[in-house]
C-alpha cells in the first residue's frame, strides 16, 4: 500500500485529490495538510511514501517544505503539483529534491501513474516543461570536476544504462533493449546512484545532459 500525504492550501483541491486515491485499492491517504510547515510537522509522527506538494502556500511554501524533506528524510518522496506552467517552478522544486513535477489539470490517470512511478523510485516532469528545465538546469549548473570524476568510475554497462535513463527509459524498457532482467537494472541503477552521488533519476538525467553524455535535442 503506498501511503500518501496531500498537502494544499484549498481544502476543496485536497478533497479532490483524497477522493481520487481512496480510489484506488493500492493508494491510502495517510494525512491532509493545509501549508508546508503543516506537512513538515506531521511527517515528524506520520509515516508517507510519496507526498502531493502545492507550491503556492501560507506560512510555508511547498518549496521550502520539500528542501526540508529531502534534507531528512530520503525515503518519503515529493511530488509537486502546481496550476503555473512556468519553468521557475519546476527548476526550483527538483533543485530542492522533488521527484516530480506535474501540472494540477494533467488527467487524474496521469496523476495516479505519476504518484507510482514515484513511489517506485522514478522521476516524473511535466512534458511541457522536460525540454526548458533541463536546458535552464544544465546552463545554471555548471559541471564540477568532481562529478565528471564520479561518472568515469561508471562501468560500460552502468553508462549504458544511465543513458538510457537520461532518455526517459523505465526500468522495465531498459531491461527489454539490454537484454537483461528488470531486477538487474534496478541494480545498476542503485550502483549509479551510489558512484554520483546524486539523489535519485532527475538528478541523474540533469547529470547526463550536464556531462554531455546525452545532447541537448
Amino acid at each position: 500500500m503506498i501511503r500518501v500525504m496531500i498537502v494544499d492550501d484549498q481544502a476543496l483541491v485536497r478533497a479532490g485529490f483524497a477522493m481520487l486515491v481512496r480510489s484506488q485499492p493500492d493508494l491510502t491517504v495517510v494525512a491532509e495538510c493545509a501549508d508546508g510547515q503543516q506537512c513538515v510537522d506531521t511527517l515528524a509522527r506520520v509515516e508517507a511514501d510519496v507526498v502531493l506538494m502545492d507550491v503556492r502556500m501560507p506560512r510555508m511554501d511547498g518549496i521550502e517544505a520539500t528542501r526540508i524533506i529531502a534534507e531528512h528524510d530520503c525515503a518519503t518522496r515529493v511530488l509537486v503539483l502546481t496550476t503555473f506552467d512556468l519553468d521557475e517552478y519546476a527548476f526550483t522544486a527538483l533543485r530542492a529534491g522533488a521527484s516530480g513535477f506535474l501540472l494540477k489539470d494533467a488527467p487524474p490517470e496521469d496523476l495516479l501513474a505519476a504518484i507510482r512511478t514515484v513511489h517506485a523510485g522514478d522521476a516524473v516532469i511535466a512534458p511541457s516543461t522536460t525540454r526548458r528545465l533541463v536546458e535552464t538546469y544544465v546552463r545554471s549548473a555548471p559541471v564540477v570536476g568532481a562529478l565528471l570524476d564520479r561518472t568515469a568510475a561508471l562501468t560500460d554497462r552502468e553508462r549504458e544504462v544511465w543513458v538510457a535513463i537520461a532518455r526517459g527509459l523505465t526500468n522495465s524498457e531498459i531491461a527489454e533493449a539490454l537484454f537483461v532482467s528488470e531486477t538487474t537494472v534496478k541494480t545498476h541503477v542503485g550502483h549509479i546512484l551510489a558512484k554520483t552521488g546524486v539523489r535519485d533519476r532527475v538528478a541523474l538525467v540533469v547529470l547526463a545532459y550536464q556531462t554531455g553524455a546525452v545532447a541537448l535535442p
